[in-house]
């Protein structure tokens, strides 16, 4: 049960994953920086301030999204725990 007890005591974070090793990933993340940098200069103070509401709410959204994807990967994990225990 030691899984349990680093959960437990905080040294498990379930919403951290290492995205170090992805080069898809950081690509991405590179891109859309580079993106948001354009559209910035740009943009008056105006748009800026209504980009960033906006950015705010896909933030927003992610995380509800992140944890329903975690609850539901949580639910599968146990389910089919249980359909192994049974056989």
């Amino acid at each position: 049960m030691r899984i349990l007890e680093e959960f437990w005591y905080g040294n498990i974070e379930p919403t951290e994953y290492d995205t170090s090793s992805n080069k898809e990933y950081k690509k991405l993340v590179e891109l859309i920086c580079r993106n948001e940098e354009k559209l910035r200069a740009t943009m008056t103070d105006e748009q800026k301030a209504l980009f960033d509401k906006y950015m705010e709410c896909v933030e927003d959204l992610q995380a509800l999204a992140d944890c329903m994807l975690f609850q539901s990967s949580f639910k599968l994990g146990g389910r089919i725990m249980a359909e192994v225990m049974m056989d």
